[in-house]
């Protein structure tokens, strides 16, 4: 992309509305606009971003043998009065009434329309198990929106259900869901914290939540220090392994990691003082295996081995994909912008042309461009008519974790400046030899990039 044919709409000043990082760097640098309170139109940066966050999710779920699907916005009230939920789930709930007078809501969660697919389709224990999951916008009244895309009443989100035939089976796919939930956060450079939590509306007794440590937190959480020291890495996991999924739970879930809502005094004073950290966090997922909650109400029963008619055992499991946006910028960035972790960056290197309309840095750049292309990276080529200073400030601010600068004086000399967002560290190289860097620093991030 040139930047003299793209729609970005970079703001000087911070809005007045704007309070935590994230919300001011999203509306400074263009990646989103209010559309009223708590919902936003994702203009192009952002929307690019979304969609890089997004296709992570999907490579990782599809890798743990989970199946995508789509499910409407708009559901029926009468599932979720079968369900119990409809008049339990509270203000936040917008609730619709159609031109016949029939009761809707605008989803803010999927457990009762899933049911009711599945149950419409599956009876015998052999089809279990299973698990479906979509990425779909979801709708929550919040009394108080704010923080931009962190705390939205409009927010897209991934949920996925699993079905099995027995608790046992059910907990493998809790298990499973957070081996795929560490593996996804780590490739957007996060890490995401799995802490004992409460269920709250959607219900079940084993519930964790996936917190990103940051000052604007809105959860406080108590944890072991230890538990910062733990990366998946890029190990292999056999999803279908029982064994090898518990041993990751138990890995990432032995020390105490807990939200203030299931603190516990007594088992944090066993920890060695040191070792307590009181911090806040960003809830970026969860997961629950909440049984037959949902299926004994609404009849999602299966035929089991000896012939019998049995509820079946599900779980849900989210992600905040827009929330991620922004929580990744909450964790990642400076006092000049956003710092994009090289996993879910919009482009994968900006082209700064110092001068332009100079005929030998007009052609650099454009071969720049060229070779980039061709190896399946997306450049963002600064070619407008503007000071240096500006394309900098512009560059900082919109956070590519990889800057190509080109000047007459450095092409003299046949080199071009390559320069990292995040240490502020150049070096000075041929145009080749800058390619080839950029290109072995993406290398790991090539699935998504051809996703």
């Amino acid at each position: 992309m040139r930047l003299s044919r793209y729609f970005l709409p970079v703001l000087k000043e911070t809005p007045a509305e704007a309070q935590i990082v994230s919300h001011r760097y999203m509306l400074r640098a263009g990646m989103i606009k209010q559309a009223s309170a708590g919902i936003y139109s994702w203009l192009p940066l952002g929307f690019k971003v979304l969609r890089r966050i997004e296709q992570i999710v999907h490579e990782e779920q599809v890798r743990a043998g989970h199946i995508p699907m789509l499910m409407p916005t708009l559901q029926s009230a009468d599932l979720w009065k079968e369900s119990g939920r409809y008049d339990a789930y509270g203000p936040e709930m917008l609730r619709i009434r159609d031109r016949h007078d029939r009761d809707m809501l605008y989803g803010p969660t999927n457990e009762e329309l899933i049911t009711d697919i599945f149950r419409s389709h599956v009876t015998s224990y052999k089809d279990l198990p299973l698990t479906l999951y979509h990425i779909q916008w979801k709708f929550r009244d919040e009394i108080r929106p704010r923080f931009g895309v962190m705390r939205g009443r409009e927010f897209l989100m991934k949920d996925g259900y699993n079905f099995d035939l027995t608790k046992e089976d059910a907990l493998h796919a809790y298990n499973r869901h957070l081996v795929s939930y560490l593996r996804t956060y780590e490739r957007m450079g996060l890490q995401a914290i799995p802490m004992r939590a409460d269920s709250g509306p959607i219900g079940g007794d084993d519930t964790h939540e996936f917190l990103v440590l940051a000052e604007t937190g809105e959860s406080e959480v108590f944890y072991d220090s230890e538990i910062t020291d733990l990366k998946f890495g890029d190990r292999e996991i056999d999803y279908d392994s029982v064994e090898q999924c518990r041993a990751v739970l138990e890995e990432f879930t032995s020390r105490y990691a807990r939200t203030d809502e299931t603190h516990d005094e007594a088992v944090w004073a066993d920890i060695p003082e040191d070792r307590r950290r009181v911090a806040r966090g960003i809830e970026v997922g969860q997961i629950f295996y909440f049984g037959t909650k949902y299926s004994e109400p609404m009849g999602a029963v299966v035929t089991d081995r000896d012939g019998n008619r049995v509820p079946v055992h599900m779980g849900s499991h989210g992600i905040g994909v827009s929330r991620l946006v922004g929580a990744i910028i909450e964790a990642s960035h400076d006092e000049n912008g956003i710092i994009w972790p090289e996993g879910v960056t919009p482009y994968h290197v900006g082209i700064v042309n110092l001068k332009q309309g100079d005929a030998s840095c007009d052609a650099a750049c454009e071969d720049l461009y060229k070779a980039f292309t061709a190896k399946g990276l997306e450049p963002l080529y600064d070619d407008r008519e503007e000071r240096a200073g500006a394309k900098f400030a512009t560059m900082d601010l919109i956070g590519l974790p990889w800057r190509i600068t080109v000047g007459p004086r450095g092409l003299k000399n046949g080199m071009v400046e390559l320069t990292s967002r995040r240490t502020g560290e150049s070096e000075e190289m041929t145009p080749e030899a800058a390619i080839a860097r950029v290109a072995e620093i993406y290398a790991p991030h090539l699935p998504l990039i051809a996703g």
